[in-house]
């Protein structure tokens, strides 16, 4: 009995409490609070409720105020036409599980089913799925840091105990008041419905938000949702990274031209390097390009590599997706000119058949003459696809926003070009057309879309 007992403990302990102890005390893989001087989050769980609901929507509609609301499947679904309001109204509509039930008390397989019924639901009524969810009561398994994909958990920097009616509405003002500064993310309750709560509470709820909504508006907060106090948090971030994140750029910048030196790469141009690469044999599947080369196993090619330095440089003084995208193809245009050339003045270099690399950035190459491909599955797939991830992380601004939102379209995959092709398009006397600029800026700023700088 003893040791069932003690088995429990670590059970619990492992499974249930370290998590939740560590997302609270340091936000890993959770957003808590923001970073801005003027934006407040509010957000409202447990709905939607029919009476409560509504009223809260006229309210936050009266102060032109926006607002997330993690919701309840089984509320939902018994109330569409208030997340279509919702919706309608411009408010972000986040997942609080199918039923209100901690994830402590249920398996890994449960939860992310309860999500996605949830999350399904409200896009069959809005036409765009849920991607925040919040826990019901905060709480977070061990699974959930990883079992969720896509998924932003978001928890709270302020919470009131308006879930009980005899709180009073003076007393969750004054309480309320004190977090009348950017950044903060407020966590109240439209719906007394669920165990543990009052009915009529959000009464009181409403009462203390409306003196809450008129201060903000005297000093000049904008209430925004969720997803607007991320992307300042890390715009803000972008431009001032902690010790942390200049610790790990410049330990990664490190590796990487530790790297280089014990694989020979070279590049064309010494002074400003954009594409570093290296001969080796081809090991992949025989493949077929566009130009109808032929690309076999053991043939040689030059390996492909973006400079991550050159990268991080022009990420970090972008203005825009569309902005980095030009940078890079006028970079990537100046590139294979020089890798031609230096190509055609090395004998050893002869054999060469083609180029090649695998990168996330596969839907511009192909207007420079690549051939794209999907990456055969296996272990190095998954390697690969891990490593470049991380990467994206390390030197784009924003790059946690963008693995967070189009997380499935972020695919590696192969990129190749004959030498052939190279030669006789980016030989001597090159002209790269405006028709050309045009036609890659479209594609090569798609792997940077809703991260902009």
């Amino acid at each position: 009995m003893e040791i069932l007992l003690l088995w429990i403990f670590y059970i619990l302990t492992f499974y249930a409490f370290l998590p939740g102890l560590i997302s609270r005390l340091f936000g890993f893989r959770v957003f808590r609070r923001g970073i801005a001087e003027r934006e407040i989050a509010l957000t409202f769980d447990d709905g939607p409720d029919p009476i409560y609901t509504a009223k809260l929507l006229d309210l936050l509609k009266t102060y032109k105020a926006k607002a997330t609301f993690f919701v309840v499947g089984v509320h939902a679904e018994q109330n569409p036409e208030l997340i279509k309001r919702m919706h309608e109204e411009g408010h972000l509509i986040g997942i609080h599980n199918y039923v209100h039930k901690s994830n402590w008390l249920m398996r890994p397989k449960t939860v992310k089913r309860h999500i996605h019924k949830t999350s399904g639901m409200i896009e069959e009524i809005t036409g765009k799925p849920a991607i925040y969810y919040r826990p019901p009561w905060g709480i977070v398994n061990l699974f959930d840091f990883g079992n969720l994909g896509h998924i932003q958990i978001i928890l709270w920097s302020a919470m009131f105990g308006d879930w009980r009616k005899r709180l009073g509405a003076e007393r969750l003002y004054k309480r309320m008041k004190k977090t009348l500064k950017g950044g903060e993310v407020l966590l109240l309750h439209d719906c007394g419905l669920t165990f543990g709560a009052d009915r009529d509470a959000p009464e009181q709820m409403l009462s203390a938000l409306e003196r809450y909504l008129k201060d903000a508006e005297e000093k000049e907060l904008r209430c925004v949702r969720i997803d607007e106090l991320i992307r300042t948090t890390e715009k803000h971030k972008a431009l001032h990274p902690s010790l942390f994140k200049r610790l790990t750029v410049k330990l990664w910048l490190g590796y990487e031209k530790l790297f280089h030196v014990v694989f020979g790469l070279k590049t064309a141009s010494e002074t400003k390097p954009v594409l570093h690469f290296r001969a080796r044999p081809y090991h992949g599947e025989t493949m077929m390009l566009d130009d109808g080369v032929t690309l076999q196993h053991d043939d040689q090619v030059l390996e492909l590599h973006f400079d991550n330095q050159h990268l991080y440089d022009i990420g970090h003084s972008s203005k825009s997706s569309v902005h980095l995208a030009i940078k890079l193809i006028r970079d990537v245009e100046k590139a294979l000119p020089e890798i031609a050339a230096y190509v055609a003045e090395r004998p050893e270099l002869q054999q060469i058949k083609a180029l090649y690399g695998v990168s996330f950035i596969h839907r511009g190459p192909e207007q420079f003459g690549f051939t794209v491909r999907d990456l055969p599955k296996g272990l190095f797939s998954w390697m690969t696809k891990r490593y470049l991830k991380l990467l994206l992380r390390v030197i784009h601004p924003m790059g946690q926003n963008r693995l967070r939102q189009q997380s499935d379209q972020l695919v590696p995959k192969t990129i190749t070009m004959s030498m052939e092709y190279l030669m006789k398009r980016y030989g001597p006397g090159y002209h790269f057309s405006a028709h050309e600029m045009e036609a890659s800026i479209h594609g090569a700023e798609q792997p940077f879309k809703n991260a902009s700088l």
